[in-house]
């Protein structure tokens, strides 16, 4: 398989659906994703992994429970966060919001235990981007 350079603008023009990560490429057992977002996503728990974000375009808000309570961090355009394995955590985002992630290849969207999903979650673990899918 040849690799290409991915136009990150490209790939985001290229869908509209919210919540549903594509896959942009890979690097080692990692998954590089990167997502629409707006509106909340769900509670959910990555038992076995780290979440990492960067917020390409917008602002991601993430609820956390950790054992200290409940808090949200902010996450304006370029910034960056790491969800830790094991913590409850729940995406949002008032405006429309472009994200990147790293996750190993396979991670569940909505991780190992989870709320209930609603219909504009895609429990996925990442759909393949396609450049030119005319091709």
């Amino acid at each position: 398989m040849t690799q290409e350079p991915v136009s990150l603008a490209q790939a985001l023009a290229s869908f509209t659906d919210c919540w549903s990560p594509r896959i942009v490429t890979a690097v080692n057992d990692y998954d590089v994703r990167i997502a629409k977002v707006e509106g909340e996503h769900v509670w959910h728990v990555h038992d076995h992994t780290d979440e990492f974000f960067l917020v390409l375009d917008g602002e991601l808000h993430i609820a956390l429970r950790e054992p200290a309570g409940e808090r949200t961090v902010v996450l304006p355009r370029g910034s960056v966060f790491t969800v830790p394995r094991g913590t409850e955590h729940k995406p949002s985002a008032s405006v429309p919001t472009a994200i990147l992630m790293f996750e190993p290849t396979g991670t569940v969207t909505v991780g190992d235990r989870h709320d209930e999903v609603p219909d504009h979650v895609d429990a996925t673990t990442g759909r393949p981007y396609t450049p030119y899918p005319s091709l």
